[in-house]
């Protein structure tokens, strides 16, 4: 942990799901901070202010203030206010959170393009629909300019995956063909204006989605902590592209206490054998158990014998065991077993 001086944290899928914590993730973040870690929370998700993601997160029983939180929102509000004039009028597709931080930089929100707004902002809201997706199309056929707070097309819940603001985006780039500026992970503004408000100039990136919090963390040229606890599994794992390969992968976010011990390509004792034809056999070390923690080990050798075999190609191998706990193992990771 000395290597990093802040962890940058996300939140949807990595310290909690829905309105509950994902177990054990507030111990590990609170022995964090009580190590002397610099912990900032990181979201994607542009529907709520930082005071009151501050407040859900105390109710866990973190320590946190209203500065430890970053949203997208505020680093979508911030692409703006470096493009368009001060008091300019900003269409926000998004919450009342969202139209606050318009506000905050200087922007005057507004909700119709009948306003003649010269930028439109698109953050999660669960009450987007037809009409206000119409309005932003409306401006967007103007030429106004437009930033996404994020494009993940899925949000954990305590329910399972929900449309995400991604998804949103999609249907507007559809109506509009047109393209949006991008805030949040894994663009780098969201997370440059994180390590910006602490000082921070080698941050640990930790979320549970590669194509945003891991490729977020390549995108500012951090190490990443990839943890299995939301979005992204062990098939994509094996399948990521350079830039979407973390660092370390874990069973949740109680690695922190020793993380040399869950860097990709340590040795662990399970052992991955690439063969000719690229599938690779997964061999258990004596004593492993079939928890998650050994399932990630698995999957961390895996993923370093894969990507030193294919390079910069990413594609998903097939896996077969050298013996029963390795079968199970691939089985409980959801892994290609059979071709």
């Amino acid at each position: 942990m000395t290597r990093h001086d802040a962890l940058l944290v996300d939140l949807d899928g990595t310290v909690y799901a829905g309105p509950d914590a994902i177990p054990g993730a507030v111990e590990a973040l609170e022995a964090a901070r009580e190590r002397g870690s610099t912990v900032s929370y990181v979201t994607n998700n542009a529907s709520r202010t930082p005071g009151a993601v501050a407040g859900h997160l105390a109710d866990l029983g973190l320590t946190v203030t209203e500065d430890d939180v970053v949203t997208s929102a505020q680093a979508g509000a911030a692409v703006l206010a470096g493009q368009v004039d001060a008091g300019a009028r900003v269409l926000v597709l998004g919450t009342d959170a969202l139209a606050d931080e318009v506000t905050a930089v200087g922007l005057t929100p507004v909700r119709s393009n009948d306003d003649e707004p010269v930028a439109v902002v698109q953050g999660h809201s669960p009450d987007t629909g037809w009409r206000q997706l119409a309005e932003a199309a409306l401006a967007l056929a103007r030429g106004a300019t437009w930033v996404a707070c994020n494009v993940d097309p899925t949000l954990p819940s305590e329910r399972g995956l929900l449309p995400g603001n991604g998804s949103m985006v999609a249907a507007l780039r559809h109506a509009s063909r047109r393209e949006p500026q991008v805030a949040g992970k894994p663009a780098a503004p969201l997370l440059r204006q994180a390590m910006e408000r602490v000082g921070a100039s080698s941050p640990l990136v930790i979320g549970d989605r590669l194509d945003t919090d891991i490729a977020g963390g390549h995108a500012v040229d951090a190490e990443s902590l990839l943890v299995l606890t939301g979005v992204s599994t062990a098939t994509d794992v094996l399948a990521a592209p350079p830039e979407q390969r973390p660092t370390y992968v874990a069973a949740g976010l109680a690695a922190l206490a020793d993380l040399d011990a869950v860097r990709v390509g340590v040795d662990d004792g399970w052992t991955a054998t690439v063969h000719d034809d690229g599938s690779l056999e997964l061999a258990a070390p004596a004593g492993a158990g079939e928890t998650a923690e050994d399932r990630a080990a698995a999957l961390r050798a895996l993923g370093a014998a894969h990507w030193a075999a294919v390079g910069d190609v990413a594609r998903a191998p097939r896996v077969t065991p050298a013996d029963d706990l390795a079968g199970r193992t691939i089985s409980a990771l959801g892994l290609d077993a059979d071709g």
